[in-house]
């Protein structure tokens, strides 16, 4: 049984950083090392601060984890030091905790019931518990191949390599299943590889899981865009059920903007994906900070990702501009209720290191010096929403303006949806008016036998709602095969996360 006054008795703690100095002038994650018997030490003692809730919205899809995590059963085996069975309780709702550990914002911690109120001292480190047991699993050799015992003699096609295509390989492999997955770059794993840096989560996790999944049976081509490489006909020809998970990559751009063909102004996964293919090997890429006043435009996690890029690049300074005031500190209670995912300003680890954010302003206009952009001109604004239409406003306030250097610019103002691709077209698939393809209640889009499931279904979102949606269409899929499925099935295609509207 848990110690129900164990958050009284215990602070909430964050793992220890590096020092600034130290990360910024490499690509390894910002948290250091520490012994492995004082970081289970720490752990288990954070663990304890769970008080085991008799409702646990913790793991709550609407509210908490869409996983279902079972968070509050592998706190407390952690507590009791139980690493092994902690394993075993985590692995069964999810397939990569290292990803979520590393990556995921954790709403889980959002809907903890020690979010109620600050006099708890602060949620439960959740990521920081499930980080560990994920370590802690790799360390015991708990993390072995699963391979099916029963081969259905069935082929699936899955089409892109992030975590939900990966999600669902490895559950319809561990099915019975012969599962092949598509991916066009040249190396797996999508945004995992390319998107996120490697100051945020180093490639070998990735790695580790893509050799699991190998082993299991799954099979991986690389450099090959279904629909142009492997037509439509062939993959239907050789293929049972296919399963795009294609992303949302179709990047938001300021085509109207005063100045945008300027030279130096760039979509921000250009940047990202270059920089992550360095740290690969690939060679210096052609969008470098290094030397450079870079502007990031857009306050979200890319705008982040591209803050802490430039950074280590080396850039004389780095600014992002947030058309929205600062949030408060604070969870706001009549504008995000607990255990609604609160509206408050987050200050990822890049914060820290270097440079400086600047809220309630935009772009007015791109000011250009032979051809190549040298300053931005920004004016302050106010973001609103007509009442009737519910459409975004911004508005100015007042004529003053003010330049800032400008030598790199960095568009992350986010995504429009899936990109258009020939592939879509020859399977008879339009996307929604927001972009995205849509399916039925067992994630089969309007073409029979084709199945969708992550970001090209929900849009850019997380990538803990990636892997659900992974293990969903997996189900899904099973049942599609063979007439039913064991397979858990964690979120249904029209699930949203609890929200005030």
């Amino acid at each position: 049984m848990a110690d129900p006054k164990g958050f009284m008795k215990f602070e909430r703690a964050e793992p220890k950083k590096r020092t600034h100095e130290e990360r910024v002038h490499d690509w390894r994650e910002v948290y250091a090392d520490v012994d492995p018997a004082e970081r289970d030490k720490q752990v288990r003692t954070q663990a304890t601060r769970c008080m085991d809730c008799g409702i646990p919205f913790c793991h709550s899809g609407s509210s908490g984890c869409p996983l279902g995590n079972l968070i509050p059963e592998w706190n407390d085996l952690v507590r009791q030091g139980h690493w092994a069975a902690a394993s075993d309780r985590l692995h069964a709702t999810n397939n990569f905790p290292e990803f979520t550990g590393k990556l995921c914002p954790a709403p889980c911690e959002a809907g903890c019931v020690l979010s109620i109120s600050p006099l708890s001292g602060g949620p439960v480190a959740i990521k920081r518990v499930e980080a560990t047991i994920a370590e802690k699993s790799w360390e015991l050799g708990l993390v072995e191949p699963q391979a099916a015992e029963v081969v259905s003699g069935q082929r699936v096609a899955v089409v892109g390599s992030g975590p939900a295509g990966l999600a669902a390989a490895q559950q319809l492999t561990r099915a019975g299943h012969e599962v092949t997955v598509f991916e066009r770059d040249d190396r797996l794993g999508g945004l995992l590889r390319y998107g996120i840096p490697a100051f945020k989560m180093e490639k070998k996790h990735l790695d580790k899981r893509l050799a699991q999944l190998k082993k299991e049976g799954t099979k991986f081509v690389t450099s090959c865009e279904v629909g142009v490489d492997v037509t439509v006909e062939e993959l239907r020809a050789s293929y049972d059920a296919v399963v795009l998970a294609v992303g949302a990559l179709r990047a938001r751009d300021d085509t109207a903007t005063s100045g945008r063909e300027l030279a130096g102004i760039h979509l921000a996964m250009e940047h990202l994906v270059e920089a992550n293919r360095q740290c690969e090997g690939d060679g210096p890429p052609e969008i470098d900070a290094a030397g450079k006043h870079v502007v990031v435009i857009g306050g979200g996690d890319t705008g982040a990702d591209c803050y802490g890029t430039a950074t280590r690049q080396g850039a004389l300074s780095v600014t992002q501009l947030d058309q929205y005031p600062m949030p408060p500190t604070t969870r706001d209670d009549d504008r995000s209720p607990w255990p609604t995912w609160p509206y408050v300003l987050r200050t990822y680890p890049a914060h820290e290191e270097f440079g400086e954010r600047t809220f309630g302003v935009a772009v007015k206009r791109f000011v250009g010096d032979e051809g190549h952009v040298r300053a931005i001109e920004l004016q302050k604004v106010r973001v609103s929403r007509d009442k009737e239409t519910g459409r975004r406003e911004v508005v100015q306030l007042g004529d003053e303006t003010e330049e800032i250097p400008a030598d790199l610019v960095l568009l992350a103002i986010g995504f429009d949806g899936v990109e258009h691709m020939r592939l879509l077209d020859d399977l008879g698939l339009k996307l929604s008016p927001r972009g995205n393809l849509s399916c039925g209640p067992d994630w089969q889009t309007d073409a029979p036998g084709v199945f969708v499931c992550g970001d090209a279904h929900r849009g850019a979102s997380l990538v803990v709602w990636a892997i659900a949606e992974g293990r969903s269409v997996a189900h899904a899929v099973d049942s599609y095969l063979t007439g039913a499925s064991d397979l858990p099935a964690p979120v249904h295609p029209t699930a949203l996360p609890l929200a005030v509207v």
